[in-house]
């Protein structure tokens, strides 16, 4: 049997009607995490990086202002879980009571799905950022896991990870996924698990020790993880140079992400004071397993400067630092003393 969900809800996109809100057709929701009010400190930065910004990423030139000067409300909502029923998965979309939600690009370009026979429950803890990005997938979509596998089997659409660091990630942290590919579910269970309330920071302090468990955390070296050309196209045209600089004078240990296994990578990390490198996924290697009150310091681009990565050092109790670059948004260069001065006022 044929759906006409997607071509009904892109019919309403393009008379400009409003489409429903998927989260509103659940039958059950409730408070994971309670709201609190939290004080992140701001950004340290050098005088003048804030004028230096031209556009920015995953936020309003207003917000990521504001997110680096730490001028956000202190109140912080809840972690909530959904229950829906009767819902299909079809090509990396769910669908419920009229309503969508994308956990991916769909492949099929017909506006309609046929229901699929496979029958399930369960938990989802897959989001769109996280398929789209690692670093989302390591930060955000792994903690989620955790709270999937208390409500239910945890389910997602993600294959079996055949290269990369998802499968070794995966089993430093327990994760044993159902993996299905089209479904109807007769229950599913969803979580909005965005905000860093202390619900949150408490589940990733227990995620650190669970990935560090095994491995030597006592004070080392700093890390300079390089970007590369990894990734969404994000070049710092003198990365050698710097890493090269910070490794004589600083003694950091320079990797590429790409070449190491996660063993290695959080060998180093988890003793990591602080970690440098351009923002980007590669840099939540370290994230996840340096120790609390580390510092994270990143280069960013002055066309695609985002406050993302803050977001995860004040959850996992890290400072965050910020150089903005000269250049554009997918090439730019930094100068080393400025970096130098800026590590100063980190540690």
């Amino acid at each position: 049997m044929l759906h006409l969900s997607p071509l009904t809800l892109r019919l309403r996109r393009l008379l400009g009607r409003s489409v429903p809100d998927f989260f509103a057709t659940a039958i059950e929701r409730w408070e994971v995490s309670p709201a609190c009010e939290m004080h992140f400190p701001a950004a340290v930065m050098l005088p003048g990086q804030l004028d230096r910004i031209r556009r920015t990423e995953f936020g309003t030139m207003r917000a990521v202002r504001a997110m680096f000067q730490g001028d956000l409300n202190p109140r912080i909502g809840p972690t909530m879980a959904y229950r829906f029923r009767d819902v299909d998965h079809a090509d990396g979309v769910l669908y419920c009571g009229g309503a969508e939600l994308h956990l991916r690009e769909r492949k099929n370009r017909l506006p309609v799905y046929r229901r699929p026979d496979v029958s399930v429950s369960g938990s989802m803890y897959e989001s769109w950022l996280g398929n789209r990005w690692f670093g989302n997938w390591l930060t955000d979509d792994c903690d989620t896991y955790f709270l999937a596998a208390e409500a239910g089997q945890p389910l997602t659409t993600a294959p079996v990870p055949a290269a990369g660091h998802v499968a070794r990630y995966e089993a430093l942290q327990g994760m044993a996924p159902r993996r299905i590919g089209d479904a109807h579910f007769t229950d599913l269970v969803l979580f909005d698990n965005i905000l860093n309330n202390e619900g949150r920071i408490a589940r990733a302090k227990a995620r650190r020790a669970l990935l560090t468990r095994g491995f030597d955390t006592s004070p080392g070296p700093g890390v300079f993880l390089m970007r590369g050309q990894t990734g969404d196209r994000r070049l710092l045209v003198n990365e050698l140079a710097l890493a090269e600089h910070l490794e004589r004078r600083h003694g950091f240990r320079v990797m590429l992400p790409a070449e190491h296994s996660v063993d290695e990578l959080v060998a180093a990390c988890a003793r990591a004071p602080v970690i440098v490198g351009v923002e980007g996924s590669q840099l939540t290697h370290g994230l996840v397993a340096m120790p609390g009150g580390g510092a994270l310091l990143t280069i960013q681009p002055p066309e695609r400067v985002t406050a993302a990565l803050k977001l995860v050092c004040d959850r996992m109790g890290l400072r965050f630092g910020v150089v903005v670059a000269e250049g554009d948004a997918d090439s730019f260069r930094v100068d080393p003393a400025e970096v130098d001065r800026t590590l100063e006022l980190l540690t």
